[in-house]
């Protein structure tokens, strides 16, 4: 089986260096069916060391690689475009691909998976979500047979680090994310990340599988963690709680689904309250199997290396008995749910001038829009109080309307984090 890379960055070097080690030869084999032959690995500077790439692989010929006649195309550069051009080109020449590319498949994945489809070919892309954690393929055949209501996992790690560092060593925001850019974890431009663009990527991704939502671009309800305070952390902690950053994809109703990626609160029973760290993991509640959840390393060049080359394995051997998979069906009944329409338990933090009828008057915003409270506490600084709250449970769009009627007080400074609480029954 003739197999073409393109990138050689942390992931891509790594895969070339798995397919190479002479200790996993046999392993490889018998899992394809076949030998592998890697024909080529394309770059954009073939003259920039590769360290354990063979430098005669190397070429910047991409669409001269993709026609060598090969049998699984790998990429795993990412981006948009040219991405989606290089897999399209593979795709219509009956080559199987392989990608590690979640934008992209959020973006184009059904249509990309019915071109595989008509030419014959494979479009495998485990590594896209949760790095070494097989949770598409998990999604995908063990779990076909069962009637998923809810996935909900940490997904990006670069905002689990972030949190784990706020919540364990009682840093700050901008304090724990400089630390997890120094370590590697997060870019220089940490948005994709922060503000939650990664994991609502990967929860249209995860809903695609465990309902049949169609991976067309469609936009889902989004929050980041750059709001997120020391103060929240410390009340979550007192509370029983701890914050992370969650995607969630649930069934709502018999055909309502509900899509979003959004920090939360966690109890510290529940088995995400205990991922630390840039570990990623998933949740899956079903109706026969219960709560099931993987946990596992969900980036860096290794770890991501071998999801992708055991999609490569799956493609080679399909290749070898001459078939290939079909797309994953969708269900044309979903509908999606608007995060406005969702109820749940809320945590809502609010900084006022501390003043006689100032907690009379907050009171009264959440009284107007049906809001209920649970609980809440007052800590004083100087002129100004925090007062943090938790409500029973109320409708989303009725919490945004408090929210937004409270941040046009003149009595209020201003409005911290609203988050979602957990509970055993829902987010």
């Amino acid at each position: 089986m003739r197999v073409g890379v393109i990138g050689a960055g942390f992931v891509g070097s790594a895969l070339v260096q798995l397919l190479s080690d002479p200790t996993r030869h046999h392993a490889i084999v018998d899992a394809a069916t076949a030998p592998l032959e890697l024909v080529g690995v394309a770059v954009r500077d073939v003259s920039k060391p590769r360290p354990g790439v063979d430098s005669r692989l190397l070429t910047a010929d991409v669409e001269g690689l993709i026609a060598s006649d090969l049998d699984v195309l790998v990429e795993v550069v990412g981006g948009i475009e040219p991405s989606r051009g290089y897999i399209t080109s593979a795709l219509r020449r009956g080559v199987s691909v392989v990608t590690a590319n979640k934008a992209l498949m959020a973006e184009s994945g059904t249509e990309l998976a019915q071109l595989a489809h008509k030419h014959g070919a494979d479009l495998f892309y485990e590594a896209s979500v949760g790095g070494a954690i097989p949770i598409l393929r998990a999604l995908r055949i063990s779990l076909a047979g069962e009637r998923i209501t809810r996935v909900m996992g940490i997904v990006n790690g670069t905002t689990n680090f972030i949190l784990t560092k706020m919540t364990n060593d009682g840093s700050d925001y901008e304090r724990a994310l400089a630390e997890a850019q120094a370590l590697g974890y997060a870019e220089a431009d940490p948005r994709a990340d922060v503000e939650g663009f990664d994991a609502a990527a990967k929860v249209q991704i995860l809903s695609s599988l465990a309902f049949g939502t169609s991976l067309c671009g469609e936009e889902i309800a989004r929050e980041g963690i750059t709001g997120i305070r020391s103060v929240d952390v410390e009340f979550a902690r007192r509370s029983g709680y701890v914050i992370k950053l969650l995607g969630v994809a649930e069934r709502v109703g018999p055909s309502g689904v509900s899509r979003r990626a959004h920090p939360a609160m966690v109890p510290l029973d529940h088995p995400l309250a205990s991922v630390a760290g840039a570990t990623n993991a998933v949740f899956v509640e079903g109706v026969r199997s219960g709560p099931l959840m993987w946990l596992g390393q969900g980036a860096g060049g290794e770890p991501t290396a071998t999801a992708v080359l055991g999609d490569v394995l799956d493609a080679a051997r399909n290749r070898v008995s001459g078939r290939h998979d079909a797309p994953f069906s969708g269900d044309p009944s979903l509908f999606a749910v608007e995060v406005g329409e969702l109820k749940s338990v809320f945590y809502l933090s609010v900084d006022v001038i501390d003043q006689p009828g100032v907690l009379a008057e907050v009171a009264g915003v959440f009284g107007r829009h049906d809001v209920s409270i649970q609980s809440m506490e007052q800590s004083g600084y100087g002129d100004e109080a925090r007062l943090s709250f938790l409500t029973h449970i109320a409708l989303s769009s009725d919490v945004s309307a408090t929210v937004e009627e409270l941040t046009s007080l003149k009595s209020v400074d201003s409005v911290g984090a609203c988050l979602r609480v957990i509970d055993r029954g829902g987010a």
